[in-house]
This record gives structure tokens, sequence and C-alpha cells, in this order.
């Protein structure tokens, strides 16, 4: 075969120290804003991205040459060291050690991006949490407590 061929769809998320609610609703739009400037810079294939007050949905494309850690920590230490230097939030801001990255069907892309952009409207009557929970369940991971040290998001 001359050409190799890769379509790995990830559904990236994370959260804030603690799964603190420190990100308010004017900050929301510039960081995200900024998220996308910053994937399209560095060759990160960045569908759609939402940030709320306490956690980041993001819908990743991965190239053949790029690994999840690898985009997880360029998106969420470049972000948090931007939005320390703009000043974005009152207190010093850090996002929480891990994150999840589940795989996405490209029959179901369509999906989860509907679910990524509905992010207000769903945390309406769903907290963090329980969301992160379902979504652990359905990949076949054990959920985590409200102060879980032992698994960082």
């Amino acid at each position: 075969m001359l050409h190799s061929y890769t379509r790995i769809i990830v559904h990236l998320i994370w959260a804030t120290k603690n799964r603190q609610k420190l990100i308010s609703k004017d900050a929301r739009p510039r960081i995200e804003d900024h998220i996308r400037s910053y994937a399209k810079e560095n060759e990160i294939l960045l569908d759609i991205v939402n940030v709320q007050v306490e956690h980041v949905h993001a819908l990743i494309y991965l190239l053949s040459n790029q690994q999840v850690d690898q985009i997880a920590k360029l998106l969420k230490g470049e972000s948090s060291h931007w939005i320390n230097d703009n000043n974005l939030l009152p207190q010093r801001f850090s996002w929480q050690r891990g994150y999840g990255a589940f795989s996405v069907s490209p029959s179901h892309l369509n999906v989860v991006r509907r679910y990524i952009a509905q992010q207000d409207e769903h945390h309406r009557t769903k907290t963090f949490l329980a969301e992160y929970n379902e979504i652990l369940k359905k990949y076949g991971f054990d959920p985590i407590g409200e102060t879980d040290e032992s698994v960082s998001l």
C-alpha cells in the first residue's frame, strides 16, 4: 500500500483544578476562541470546542503523528498560561491534571458534535460530574466520586 490513511476522532474532556466553577460566562467565548486559534496554529484539527464553568469538551481529529496525551497537554498547558497572562479570571487559574479521551466513530460524529454544542442546555439539568460519570460508564470505567482525589480529571 502506497498511502497511509488514518481517521482517529477523539472527544477530549478536561476540568478546572478541583472541578471548581471558575470560568465566568464572559470569559468562556474568549477562551474558546483562543483554543481554536492555538489549535489551528499548531496543526491540531479541532472540530468543535465548548468551554463551561468547570470543564471543556473538544472534538479532535488526530493526525498520524499526534498522540492524545500530547494534544491534551498542549491545549491545557497553553490555555491556562494564556488565561493567567490575560487576567481573564480574578484568581490564578489551572486545569486539573488529568483528562478524558474517548474514541468517536465517524457514524456518531454528528451526535457527539451536537452534544458538545448543546452543553449549556445539558447542564441546566445535569452536573458535570454526573455527565462525566455517564461517559465513564459508557466506556467501561468506574464512576468517580464528588471528592475522589485518586482520579484526576
